[in-house]
């Protein structure tokens, strides 16, 4: 019973061999022919595909595996999408498995995947911000209205964050910024030519060596100036890390210094907080000190090669730093480290440091888990410093001007100064440079009190991420650590949202939360259940509080990364405070 099958199989087998065996020793063996209809396994590669894959890639060979993004930016610039024609065409001349391409190219929101038989989409985009403070100013609503224009030439889609919350609502033509701030100035601005957008007013490499720069980098270089007094200087000041962490910069430095060499570095410029915009107006306006910050850490950490990583969002200055960089290297003062602009692709996830460098290695951006730390092991599993585009344009003025000088700007609790960025209720919302500890009263001081009509009621002390306060904690300092995180709350990247008695915190706490279900990555269950079930949770004619709090709970506790551990911030804080917004049957 249990033989008789077995040699079954192996006669039928042998005629097959048979059949297919050639009649002689010489001739060539015979194709195997299937009956039916017979498809080969995969995608096959189109000539054409291949020939366009060829044309647009010629100047980028030898393709590498990290370079991934770019070439499918250099796609998607180009045609409007990426077709599953281009991709098969890309993944065989990479040497790389399709699902590979596919996988990196679906994570990013910037990329259009068209699969085979579907219809591409209307080359032209018109992107209208959602974030809460573009919503304040009711761009739900002109969003809503732009998208019964949509057509075969121009969509409106709804995007998280421009970069641009001073400016609210922000309406962007691809990813150029525009000035169309209403619906009727959005349908001009798609009857009109497509905007690329032009360079601001800023100080270039000549204005900016006549003002001083690089004149450290020249000392450091020729041996007068001592490197190790160098790195004890900012050791001694209170400069942190500005992106949100507020790692001291210092001690940072020292750590990535001590490891084995060779050491890499990434400059995070993916500044998709919403609320925050001061990396959009230093790059815009002065570049090269955050580029001397670049080279005086090559020098001091030993860093070989730099990888700056900028938002999709900012093609202005991504095309402001091709420009710089260029003459400086023509300069030779960045001869002691290669430096390399990567554009993101419109994830706010890879504005933390492990899924930005997972980034830059080509793949998608998933934050890996730790340890290993970055500074150890993060670009291409190389020491790696990381450094925001604020901190690092700080670097030049404390090294020259003393740790003492920097330390003084505050007080001596809240040493330094900080960028605030403040968008909402306010009579003019903008940048202010002041003081660490500096209240949201300074702040709305600064920025010339609040809005016409409007009164004081709330406000996120550091974006979306950072929790809501009401009026009645106004005094708060906002700087890292102290009575901030006593209430749950923290600065992070110094982003101020003022709310006044017209908004809803409940409300803001949706929209909030929208934006984090959106923007996790999908990599844990907690971030990635726990953020889509708080949005319906939420929406509820009468939200059942008991789930929403034990959502956030497992949120804080188990996500892997402070996207999913901050997200329920805004939630917990609307629960807590303002117990009269939430809606009830």
């Amino acid at each position: 019973v249990i033989i008789a099958p077995v040699i079954l199989m192996l006669s039928r087998a042998a005629l097959r061999w048979d059949k297919d065996m050639p009649d002689s020793l010489t001739e060539q063996p015979k194709p195997h022919r299937k009956k039916g209809n017979f498809k080969p396994k995969g995608r096959l590669v189109q000539a054409q595909a291949l020939q366009e894959i060829n044309q647009h890639l010629n100047d980028a060979r030898p393709l590498r595996a990290d370079m991934l993004i770019e070439y499918l930016h250099i796609l998607q610039d180009h045609y409007g999408h990426l077709s599953a024609a281009h991709l098969a065409a890309l993944a065989a001349e990479m040497k790389m498995p399709m699902a590979a391409i596919w996988e990196v190219a679906s994570f990013y929101d910037h990329f259009d995947l068209v699969k085979e038989g579907e219809t591409p989409p209307a080359r032209r985009t018109i992107r209208v911000c959602t974030s809460l403070s573009c919503m304040m100013q009711g761009s739900e609503q002109i969003l809503k209205s732009l998208q019964q224009h949509n057509s075969q030439d121009v969509r409106f889609v709804p995007a998280p964050c421009l970069g641009a919350c001073d400016k609210a609502p922000c309406i962007a033509d691809g990813h150029h910024l525009s000035k169309a701030q209403t619906e009727a100035d959005a349908i001009q601005l798609s009857q009109q030519p497509p905007q690329t957008g032009h360079n601001p007013d800023y100080v270039g490499f000549d204005e900016y060596r006549a003002q001083g720069g690089y004149q450290l980098v020249q000392k450091i270089a020729t041996g007068d100036a001592d490197k190790e007094a160098l790195l004890q200087t900012l050791e001694e000041s209170a400069l942190r890390g500005l992106g949100g962490a507020g790692f001291p910069t210092g001690r940072k430095w020292r750590i990535v210094g001590s490891q084995p060499g060779p050491r890499l570095m990434a400059v995070n410029g993916d500044e998709g907080e919403p609320g925050t915009f001061k990396d959009r107006h230093y790059l815009s306006t002065n570049p090269h000190k955050m580029l001397e910050g670049i080279l005086v850490a090559a020098h001091l950490v030993g860093i070989s090669h730099c990888y700056i990583y900028m938002r999709d969002e900012y093609p202005e200055i991504i095309s402001i730093l091709k420009d710089e960089l260029e003459k400086l290297k023509a300069s030779g003062l960045s001869a002691h480290v290669g430096i390399e602009i990567r554009r993101g692709a419109g994830a706010y996830i890879c504005g933390e440091e492990s899924a930005m460098i997972e980034s830059i290695e080509g793949k998608r951006g998933y934050p890996r888990h730790r340890p290993p730390y970055v500074a150890e092991k993060g670009i291409f599993g190389r020491p790696t410093l990381v450094n925001n585009v604020e901190t690092l344009f700080w670097i030049r003025d404390i090294l020259e001007n003393g740790a003492a000088w920097f330390n003084e700007q505050g007080s001596e609790t809240h040493p330094g100064f900080r960028t605030y960025s403040v968008s909402g209720r306010v009579a003019r919302p903008g940048l202010v440079v002041a003081p660490a500890g500096s209240t949201v009263s300074d702040l709305i001081d600064a920025c010339g009190g609040m809005a016409d009509g409007h009164h004081l009621k709330a406000y996120l002390p550091g974006g979306a991420s950072g929790g809501i306060l009401p009026a009645s904690h106004s005094d708060i300092p906002l700087d890292f650590g102290g009575r901030l995180a006593e209430l749950g709350c923290f600065v992070g990247s110094h982003a101020v949202v003022v709310l006044s008695d017209a908004d809803n915190m409940w409300d803001v706490a949706q929209n909030l939360m929208q934006f984090f279900a959106h923007e996790s990555c999908g990599q844990c269950t907690p971030c990635r259940s726990g953020t889509d079930k708080a949005v319906h949770a939420m929406a509820s004619p009468s939200p059942d509080l008991d789930i929403l709090s034990a959502l956030s709970e497992t949120m804080a506790d188990a996500s892997i990364c402070g996207l999913g551990q901050a997200a329920s911030n805004p939630l917990i804080c609307a629960m807590r405070y303002f117990p009269q917004d939430i809606p009830s049957i």
